[in-house]
């Protein structure tokens, strides 16, 4: 080899080497940003994937919550509701039966003064008293009203009438009809004239 093709190797040589070391560092820095965009990038969508599974599972437990407070409150409203319909499954035949039993006194009230039907007396007596026994299996009593104060939880006042006893004042001093509860349900108020 001559000269000069050494020193035009040598020329290349070293031209491939200063091309060499000047793309190294760019290749290096390039790699070093790509490194370090690559990063943030990976851990980015990682940590908005484990916020939106943490917002969805958040999300779940209260709907679960409300749900579940939604059945229990669902569950205790059925289950009253149902003792409320076994309590007064037979309001209605007994309000219908309340007309009979007050035709019973009305009769046995005017048979008192009659002696001439003893026997039939004695039956209506009997008929009423098993009315009144079938109310009172049933459920249904009878509300005392006569003398006592009147309060509109359980009588209707139908009248009023003065008096001048203070005492009598605010009471109820007649019943034209009486009034009955079913449990602790009054089915039907007592109609009553109360003393002014």
């Amino acid at each position: 080899m001559s000269k000069k093709n050494k020193h035009m190797d040598h020329k290349k040589d070293e031209e491939q080497k200063a091309a060499a070391s000047q793309e190294a560092p760019q290749t290096e820095e390039v790699k070093e940003e790509a490194g370090q965009q690559e990063e943030p990038a990976e851990e980015q969508p990682a940590s908005k994937a484990v916020k939106e599974l943490q917002g969805k599972l958040a999300e779940s437990n209260d709907r679960y919550l409300r749900l579940a407070a939604e059945f229990d409150n669902y569950r205790r409203r059925t289950a009253k509701e149902r003792m409320d319909l076994i309590d007064l499954a037979n309001e209605k035949l007994v309000k219908d039966m309340l007309p009979i039993v007050d035709d019973f006194e009305r009769a046995l009230a005017a048979m008192k003064d009659s002696d001439d039907a003893a026997s039939a007396k004695e039956g209506t007596e009997l008929i009423y008293n098993k009315l009144v026994a079938f109310l009172k299996k049933n459920g249904v009593s009878e509300i005392e009203a006569a003398g006592k104060e009147f309060d509109t939880d359980f009588h209707e006042a139908v009248a009023q009438f003065p008096v001048e006893d203070e005492k009598k004042k605010n009471t109820v001093i007649d019943v034209t009809q009486k009034g009955y509860t079913m449990g602790e349900k009054v089915i039907r108020y007592a109609k009553v004239v109360i003393g002014i």
